[in-house]
């Protein structure tokens, strides 16, 4: 059986941090060894007949076993720091809508989690500085965060924040794409090559450049120094 080598693989072990993250780690990790609907719904094991046939037994001992399975993974993806807030729950469910409480909060509270982060994800905007990779990575680790909580978060909300906050250096880009397609189509993975296409091409420029004023540089040196 599949449940026979949880031990070949590492925890994510729960620190108080990042709820959220750990949580849906969690969750895959439970269902790659079917035992995710123990913890989602935890329910009652159907006492032996009388007189049960070997198979019953077996069912009967498997769901048994399952059960402990499931606890005890989830006691040891946790710190010990942590462990002593789930030591006297009875169940896997209980032990994790616990910790669901208390590190993801109410509703209310999950509320207020994305509206906060929805007014992050607004502020944002791309530094001069900054490359789309990076610029990319910020938005996806709130957009994360806030989908992450249960709230639906649109691919073509984030393709119209990077259009509306992309530097000047990129105007050209976009007026060649807009020209090309319909903007209100394009993917979010299409519109990110397309930038990053871009801005390779424009940093090749600069080093070609560069390499040429060095080069220049050094043979005016030579034909001075030959003078």
């Amino acid at each position: 059986m599949a449940t026979s080598s949880i031990s070949l693989l590492a925890l994510q072990i729960f620190v108080g941090e990042n709820y959220q993250i750990w949580s849906v780690k969690m969750q895959t990790y439970l269902e790659a060894f079917d035992l995710w609907e123990v913890v989602a719904e935890e329910e009652p094991i159907a006492p032996l007949p009388a007189n049960p046939t070997l198979a019953q037994i077996r069912a009967h001992t498997d769901e048994k076993t399952k059960k402990f399975k499931a606890k005890t993974l989830i006691q040891n993806s946790i710190a010990d720091s942590i462990f002593h807030r789930i030591m006297n729950c009875r169940t896997t469910k209980e032990a994790r809508d616990k910790l669901k409480l208390e590190y993801q909060g109410s509703d209310r509270t999950k509320q207020m989690q994305v509206l906060n982060l929805k007014r992050d994800f607004e502020s944002l905007t791309m530094q001069e500085d900054e490359t789309i990779t990076k610029y990319f990575d910020r938005i996806a680790l709130i957009v994360n965060k806030i989908r992450s909580l249960g709230e639906e978060f649109l691919d073509a909300r984030i393709v119209e924040k990077v259009l509306v906050t992309l530097p000047e250096r990129f105007e050209s880009k976009i007026s060649s794409l807009e020209e090309s397609r319909d903007l209100s189509q394009i993917s979010l993975v299409e519109l990110m090559n397309a930038l990053q296409a871009q801005e390779q091409r424009r940093a090749l420029r600069q080093e070609n450049v560069t390499e040429g004023a060095f080069q220049m540089q050094t043979l005016q040196s030579n034909k001075d120094k030959n003078q």
